[in-house]
């Protein structure tokens, strides 16, 4: 791992470089009087200097880090690691960031459906369901040194609501949150919800310091700032690129000599580098591997690799605000052209199953009946001509995320169908940012007409799916076939309320949605996805957890050291 020391140190030292040139360039300002000839040397007598300084601390700091090498821990990403610092707002990667450096009440376990106190100790609900009391645990500090107790929880929980981002509808069953005591708070719902699945959401539900929130300006944590309770703390990051955590020293749960003390999660789009990281031992554990790649690493005798349960499934959105796509018949036809078996059987290798609507298996309200409609090629012409839209020179542009093998192997299955029916696809791998901003244009002409995306729950419930992605919405967020339907919504809407009281009722509304959305055919659903993990043999105590989707709980992890060195 000493290599890895050396290559942690790289963002910071450049940005160290490229602010030592705009202090060299200062100082030659203040010389100008002794003419051009003068400026550069005494510029270049100055970048030298800095220099050495520079390669000087860059020995330093590779030497200091490769002697604690067994205690630093590198997760390889394939994407920005964060989007927005604000627990209350973050909704998208930062999930593997937040959920180590903050913590919720419970913590939810799928594989045994049981609940793992966190935060609180324990809980109780009335017999309607409607009030739910929960003991927060004490002796529990956060980082800025101020007390866990029910007022830290109560105002949490009620920032997150007032903020009013999307992750707050997790939130829409709650009427009221009261302080009983010092650490038992009380929340009075507005009809039967299950508020231990809430509080155990992976985002949205994260318990902050009032004291450090109210004390500084608004933008305070978004400007890049943290005030949790988690096992770890924010030491440094660039945003898009990497974020650096260390060890929380009063954690709650104390620490063991062969826990990691500072985590690095850095950016890496291409499968095939993230593939190199883990074969040279640059990096502890990565994610989302090709299946080239994924099946590459089975015979390194260093690496695990783990092909595990998920409830993640990736989604082809059709644009329905845009011509040609905002005509019924036009989408259908496009359905009809999807290769569905090619994408298994060439691309996916079993490692994933066809998804049969937009909620995975696992998830109540599944339903293994609906299918995609079969691919035939004569009823798609048949559609477009039914649909009135001349083909003319016809272009339409697919977005992707870029670096994922997957998704551009499949974009250009789908390319080649497209051809034979005289449409071209123009396909586009982007960030994820400049993906997510071109689809929340204002301007449905601007957008993409296809927008293929991984979705996974917040929420394990199909809320996740259906409210999420095809509720209606005033301002665009992840619903990006940008589907406005009151039918819709009052079936997922009533399916909500149903959902603990009359989970049968609620399933087949939630089934009824699900059928809505293949007649209108607004999205074309792929696959349901294996988890793909790769770690380091010496990299022990991880477990993947479904509901918390690509997250390393980096606290329950340790380097396994060698008979030799114990």
């Amino acid at each position: 791992m000493a290599q890895t020391s050396l290559f942690l140190m790289k963002p910071y030292l450049y940005q160290l470089r490229v602010d030592s040139k705009i202090n060299s360039h200062s100082v030659c300002k203040m010389c100008s009087d002794f003419g051009t000839f003068e400026n550069r040397l005494w510029e270049v007598i100055f970048e030298l200097t800095l220099s050495l300084l520079f390669f000087s601390i860059l020995l330093f700091d590779s030497l200091s880090l490769s002697a604690r090498q067994s205690n630093v821990a590198v997760y390889a990403y394939n994407a920005e690691p964060i989007l927005s610092w604000d627990p209350s707002v973050e909704y998208s990667n930062g999930v593997i960031v937040l959920n180590n450096i903050y913590e919720t009440l419970l913590r939810y376990q799928p594989s045994t459906d049981q609940f793992t106190p966190i935060l609180a100790t324990r809980y109780s609900v009335s017999k309607d369901k409607l009030t739910w009391t929960f003991d927060i645990r004490k002796n529990v500090y956060f980082h800025d040194g101020a007390l866990l107790d029910a007022e830290a929880v109560k105002f949490s929980i009620e920032r997150t609501i007032q903020v009013g981002k999307d992750i707050a509808y997790i939130w829409n069953p709650v009427d009221d949150i009261t302080v009983l005591s010092k650490f038992t708070v009380q929340f009075k719902l507005k009809y039967p919800a299950p508020l231990d699945l809430i509080v155990s959401c992976a985002y949205g539900a994260f318990i902050l310091s009032p004291k450090a929130v109210i004390s500084h300006f608004p933008d305070w944590l978004s400007e890049g700032n943290e005030a949790g309770t988690g096992p770890y703390i924010l030491r440094r990051f660039k945003m898009g690129d990497f974020v650096v955590l260390s060890a929380f020293r009063n954690y709650w749960r104390g620490w063991k000599k062969n826990q990691f003390d500072q985590i690095t999660i850095k950016r890496f789009s291409k499968s095939t580098t993230r593939k190199k990281l883990i074969e040279t031992g640059d990096a502890d554990i990565t994610m989302s591997l090709s299946v080239s790649d994924f099946e590459a690493l089975k015979n390194n005798q260093q690496v695990s690799v783990l092909l595990a349960d998920s409830f993640m499934n990736l989604i082809l959105f059709l644009n329905t605000e845009k011509p040609p796509l905002n005509n019924k018949n036009f989408r259908k036809a496009m359905s009809l052209v999807f290769p569905h078996e090619k994408v298994m059987q060439k691309i996916m290798k079993g490692y994933a199953t066809p998804s049969h609507g937009p909620i995975p298996r696992g998830i109540w309200g599944h339903n293994s009946t609906i299918n995609p409609l079969p691919y035939n090629i004569n009823q798609a012409k048949q559609l477009i001509l039914k649909s009135g839209i001349p083909k003319n020179n016809m272009r339409l542009v697919l977005t992707h995320l870029s670096g994922s093998e997957n998704e551009q192997k499949i974009s250009e299955l789908f390319k080649d169908e497209l051809k034979k029916i005289d449409i071209d696809l123009k396909i586009q791998g982007m960030s994820w940012e400049s993906q997510w901003e071109l689809a929340k244009n204002i301007k449905p002409e601007n957008r993409q007409d296809f927008f293929i995306m991984k979705w996974w729950p917040d929420l394990v419930s199909p809320q996740s799916w259906l409210y999420n992605l095809y509720h209606s919405q005033k301002d665009i967020n992840y619903n990006v076939s940008y589907l406005k339907s009151k039918v819709f919504d009052q079936l997922i809407d009533r399916a909500d309320r149903l959902s603990l009281t009359n989970r049968e009722k609620a399933t087949r509304l939630i089934f009824q949605a699900q059928k809505y959305l293949l007649d209108e055919a607004v999205s074309i659903f792929i696959y349901d996805q294996k988890s793909v993990w790769a770690f380091q043999k010496s990299f022990k105590g991880f477990q993947n957890n479904p509901a918390y989707q690509n997250v390393v709980f980096f606290y329950d992890t340790y380097r396994e050291t060698p008979l030799k060195d114990r």
